[in-house]
C-alpha cells in the first residue's frame, strides 16, 4: 500500500512538470539576465522548483494551484485548489513585493500555509520566477 502511494505522489508531482507553453512575455525587467537568459517568455531554470508542484495552465492543478493568473491576482483565487484557511483569509494580493516575500519564506509570511517548501534564497532566482509569473 505504500509503495502504491508513493507511487501515485511521484506522478502527481511530475504532472506538474508539463505546465504548457508560456507566451510571450517580458524578458527584462528585474529579473535581469536570469530571465534573459531563458528566452523571452521562456520559464527561467529556477522554476524548476515550481514546476514540480505547479502547472501553468489555467485550472490544471496538481499538487499546488495553477500559476496561470496569479500575478495581480488575490491569494487563494484559483477557485478550483483547496487552499490552507491561512492563505485563502491572508489577504495578500500578488504582486512584485509579496512574491518576492512568499518565495523566500512562504511559511514566514503565511504561517499555517500547506505549501511545504522552505523558500527560494537568491533574491535573482525569486526576480527571475516572478517576472515569468507576470507573463502567465
Amino acid at each position: 500500500m505504500r509503495r502504491g502511494w508513493i507511487l501515485a505522489l511521484g506522478a502527481l508531482a511530475l504532472a506538474g512538470c508539463d505546465g504548457g507553453e508560456a507566451p510571450a512575455g517580458n524578458a527584462g525587467g528585474a529579473a535581469g539576465p536570469a530571465l534573459a537568459a531563458a528566452g523571452e517568455g521562456a520559464r527561467p531554470p529556477a522554476f524548476a522548483r515550481c514546476a514540480t508542484c505547479h502547472a501553468t495552465v489555467p485550472g490544471r492543478n496538481a499538487i499546488g494551484p495553477s500559476l496561470a493568473g496569479v500575478f495581480g491576482a488575490p491569494a487563494g483565487h484559483e477557485p478550483t485548489y483547496a487552499y490552507s484557511r491561512a492563505l485563502r483569509d491572508s489577504g495578500l494580493v500578488w504582486d512584485a513585493r509579496t512574491l518576492d516575500a512568499y518565495l523566500a519564506d512562504p511559511r514566514g509570511v503565511v504561517p499555517g500555509t500547506k505549501m511545504a517548501f522552505a523558500g527560494v534564497r537568491s533574491a535573482e532566482e525569486r526576480a527571475a520566477i516572478i517576472a515569468y509569473l507576470e507573463t502567465l
